[in-house]
């Protein structure tokens, strides 16, 4: 008889696997999968079936609504996208990017400011001026502050954790799920840049949903997009009035509906400098993507 489930880690051959009755199975995958050109992938909505001896055989893995591949984790609906209010300074590129990314997956993106008890009045005014098209957290691992609406956006959803190394992920995942003691980083003295911690994908069932955390990392990089691919990233440009010509970067061009955006306070003039910068670089990479 085939059971379902979700899987929540796979180390060499063995995954684990939490049944909808509850259950943790350790399996092994079929061997048709590799034939298939099939991974089991944490996340994966998956069918097993228990052997009269030995380990239970990971038989099905059924479609996925998402695949991501770095890291390698299936069905997620929401990144949780985390900066630090403090050390490491916020890096607002990363979490833009991290934002198109997710939405072109068709995953929620929910930008994090983590250690809002050293937040400066500037930088909280920043992330939350400039991320308003979005739901955000502002949170503190270190005095709790700002968990409850963490748990209530983590209840029956799966979540991802990503962002700079240091800016506190493992910390905000202990306080979540004390059993666990984390590893954290901290930060170099030197560089002030974060020591990897997280060195496989796994996932934490929690509140009817699952927490998984990601290794540290500081670049982003996703396909090549369309320009209306790209626009539709941005919350903000929503509201604009069309744009006359098609294909509009919103840079120079006349009658764009975007620009206005900048004196009524929609968009900020940061947010929209490092738009640029992001749809020159794809419009660069359009135009070399066949070399």
């Amino acid at each position: 008889m085939t059971e379902y489930g979700l899987l929540l880690k796979g180390i060499g051959s063995f995954y684990e696997v939490l049944t909808d009755a509850g259950d943790s199975v350790t399996c092994k995958a079929k061997g048709a999968f590799r034939r298939e050109g099939l991974v089991p992938t944490v996340g994966d909505r998956v069918g097993i079936e228990r052997q009269d001896s030995g380990y239970a055989k990971l038989a099905e893995i059924l479609p996925r609504k998402n695949l991501s591949v770095r890291p390698a984790v299936a069905n997620i609906d929401q990144l949780l996208i985390v900066v630090s209010a403090s050390a490491p300074a916020p890096d607002w590129m990363l979490v833009d990017r991290l934002i198109i990314a997710a939405m072109r997956m068709q995953v929620k993106p929910v930008p994090v400011l983590n250690k809002i008890d050293t937040a400066s009045d500037a930088v909280l005014e920043t992330f939350l001026r400039e991320y308003h098209a979005f739901d955000t957290l502002t949170v503190s691992a270190e005095t709790g502050e700002g968990l409850d609406a963490l748990r209530e956006t983590l209840t029956g959803k799966v979540s991802c954790f990503a962002g700079q190394s240091a800016v506190g992920k493992s910390s905000l995942l202990n306080a979540l799920f004390p059993e666990l003691h984390l590893e954290t980083g901290g930060l170099s003295e030197k560089t002030e840049r974060g020591r990897h911690t997280t060195r496989h994908a796994e996932l934490w069932p929690y509140a009817g949903g699952a927490v998984l955390d990601t290794p540290g990392f500081s670049l982003f990089e996703t396909e090549v997009l369309e320009q209306e691919e790209l626009d539709a990233c941005y919350p903000e440009f929503q509201s604009a009035f069309p744009c006359r010509f098609p294909g509009c970067m919103h840079v120079s061009e006349p009658d764009c509906g975007v620009r206005p955006l900048l004196a009524s306070g929609e968009l900020t003039e940061e947010r929209y400098e490092r738009y640029i910068e992001i749809a020159k670089d794809y419009q660069q990479r359009r135009k070399h993507r066949y070399d």
